[in-house]
């Protein structure tokens, strides 16, 4: 990934993590140039809220704050994580899955 390919990306990196509209959104105006940066949070993004709600449907069956509490922790750190590392132009994977995400959804973005 060259500094030009993170410049002309991070736009749509940080949109991909607000919201699952913005992975829609940041996967169809990434379709026509497959910039590398974007699509690399779009990977992460995706497997974040997708794990968000199926381990949300999960957590939701305890009948106990302190699942719940410690779910949305779990994930606001995660989410965070994610979105200073498109903020700050850096592609790391998101601690845990982050690899697993970038293996799974590789066919986001080639």
């Amino acid at each position: 990934m060259t500094a030009q390919d993170i410049n002309e990306g991070k736009g749509l990196a940080i949109v991909s993590y607000l919201a699952v509209i913005g992975i829609i959104i940041a996967y169809f105006l990434n379709n026509d140039k497959k910039n590398p940066f974007t699509s690399f949070h779009l990977r992460q993004s995706l497997g974040l809220w997708l794990l968000f709600h199926v381990l949300g449907f999960v957590a939701s069956s305890f009948d106990n704050w302190g699942v719940t509490s410690g779910f949305y922790l779990f994930f606001c750190i995660l989410f965070i994580y994610g979105l200073i590392g498109a903020v700050s132009g850096k592609a790391q994977s998101i601690p845990l899955l982050g690899d697993v995400f970038q293996k799974w959804f590789s066919s986001i973005g080639h």
